[in-house]
């Protein structure tokens, strides 16, 4: 993927909203700098708005968000709102946590590249 980009694979991460359990995200950011990807996470309990401004900076190549509070519906649908109004629209946008099914097709249908939860450790 890097020779294609001619980069390293940007990934930046956010843990938006009140949830405090990091945990998750960070094994996710040192895997995936082990694996030779460059990481932005900016840590926990970040607004939608934080995010986006990071990305705007940053400028990943995909966003991965992790939400375990149950808000991912009002949060992806801000940030994915603030994402486009930001002309970043086209930026895949992973998500995980703890989703259920119908909100993991809702989450789809709102534009998120993938859901991500415990069932998909693998």
């Amino acid at each position: 993927m890097a020779t294609k980009l001619g980069h390293p694979l940007r990934l930046l991460l956010g843990k938006p909203g009140l949830d405090g359990h990091s945990n998750g995200a960070e094994q996710i950011a040192a895997r995936a700098r082990d694996c030779g990807m460059e990481i932005t996470y900016d840590g926990i309990r970040l607004t939608p708005a934080e995010i986006v401004a990071a990305v705007v900076e940053k400028q990943p190549d995909i966003i991965g968000l992790s939400i375990l509070s149950g808000s991912h519906l009002p949060l992806i649908r801000e940030t994915l709102d603030l994402l486009h109004k930001a002309g970043l629209s086209r930026t895949p946008l992973v998500v995980g946590g703890i989703i259920p099914d119908d909100d993991a097709k809702t989450l789809t249908a709102m534009g998120v590249a993938k859901v991500y939860t415990p069932k998909d450790f693998q």
